[in-house]
């Protein structure tokens, strides 16, 4: 079977060359040629031998999963529908801004956490998603960006993004942020999202600083250790609830790792962030988690963890039984965290006409979890 190189990080890659008989640096040239200009042709590449060519033709593929669905949003945000085989589909989405623009990419098919506010967890888990298929959402999206700039499309590209893109290419990139919070739970697919992550991070590759790739984890506390010793990132804690009862009800995996533990691994992940802080990221649910009691509740509970409060307005889906908070009631909320000393800040809603907003990729999962069935039997009772 051929090798697919873009799952092949700078060690594997060079690693690969060497049993082709070639040299280390051709492991660079390869890689620039793959994720800086996004060929998928051996062809192309003709700073290399043409005997070398031949060889990676014959035996290895560059190849992305294949694209279902590409939809635009009024405010821009795009999202892609893509096979990763055996009925199962997942969603990445871009979100342009004035400054940046942020790829949001799925880790799993699915996901096995259950937060009962979140639509991919409601349709159950598959499996992980292999590191091609991770970092192939990537080189994917920058490719399309990078097209329809030049066809004279409106793509906002982002001025502090690094590296060129291809010989005599703009040294500006349509991706500068790239945020693990599709479908799926990253720390629960740890060896190959941190794979993918050094791709991302590597110059030779996406060239992405540390500050502007990050993970969310519902919060698994030795995937969090793990990630502090091997691939420091942005960290970015589903945390939604101030006190553990709530919290189990809203993410089932507090009752494995409550709020205390999750906190103090929080804190020992502050050492290595490069940020300096955590973003914690807590869903308005209207009348649940939403009251200025609560909201005095949280500022107590993280006041000693060097972080900043990301409230995000719920965005539902079809049989959900929550509703958005009011505007004024998340105005209040982040009123009480501010006077508490917190940085706070509201989550413009962006791809809700394309169901491309947080919260609401589903994609499409062959579920191993039977959860549908046992929701079905837990509503007929």
């Amino acid at each position: 079977m051929a090798v697919n190189l873009l799952g092949l990080d700078a060690r594997r890659l060079q690693s690969y060359c060497a049993g082709l008989g070639e040299k280390p640096f051709r492991a660079k040239q390869l890689m620039r040629w793959i994720h800086h200009a996004g060929v998928d042709e051996f062809g192309a590449m003709t700073d290399m031998s043409k005997a070398l060519r031949d060889a990676l033709a014959r035996e290895a593929v560059i190849a992305a999963p294949r694209v279902l669905r590409d939809t635009t949003a009024a405010d821009g945000t795009r999202k892609w529908l893509l096979d990763v085989g055996t009925g199962n589909a997942i969603e990445s989405v871009f979100i342009p801004e004035e400054k940046r623009g942020t790829l949001c990419i799925s880790s799993q098919a699915g996901c096995a956490l259950e937060c009962s506010f979140c639509s991919t967890g409601r349709q159950g888990f598959n499996r992980n998603l292999t590191v091609e298929e991770i970092i192939g959402q990537l080189w994917l999206a920058a490719r399309a960006l990078r097209a329809c700039a030049a066809q004279g499309g409106e793509v906002r590209t982002a001025q502090s993004a690094v590296g060129d893109i291809g010989k005599g290419a703009a040294t500006e990139r349509p991706i500068s942020n790239v945020v693990m919070m599709g479908m799926g739970e990253p720390l629960a697919n740890f060896e190959n999202v941190v794979t993918a992550m050094r791709l991302m991070l590597d110059d030779h590759a996406y060239g992405l600083s540390r500050r502007r790739v990050t993970v969310s984890t519902a919060g698994l506390v030795p995937g969090i250790d793990r990630l502090r010793e091997e691939c420091p990132v942005s960290l970015a804690v589903s945390l939604h609830a101030p006190n553990d009862e709530l919290r189990n009800e809203l993410v089932p995996i507090n009752r494995k790792y409550p709020i205390k533990e999750l906190l103090a691994a929080c804190l020992r992940y502050v050492e290595a962030a490069p940020r300096g802080y955590v973003m914690f990221e807590y869903v308005m649910l209207a009348g649940v988690n939403d009251n200025v009691f609560q909201a005095r509740e949280l500022a107590a509970l993280v006041k000693d963890v060097p972080c900043k409060v990301n409230l995000i307005p719920f965005n539902p889906f079809p049989g959900v039984q929550y509703e958005r908070s009011s505007p004024g009631a998340i105005d209040r909320f982040r009123e009480v965290l501010m006077q508490a000393g917190l940085i706070a800040t509201v989550r413009k809603t962006r791809g809700e006409d394309i169901d491309a907003a947080c919260g609401q990729l589903a994609g499409q999962v062959q579920d191993r979890t039977n959860r549908t069935r046992r929701r079905e039997g837990e509503l007929s009772r």
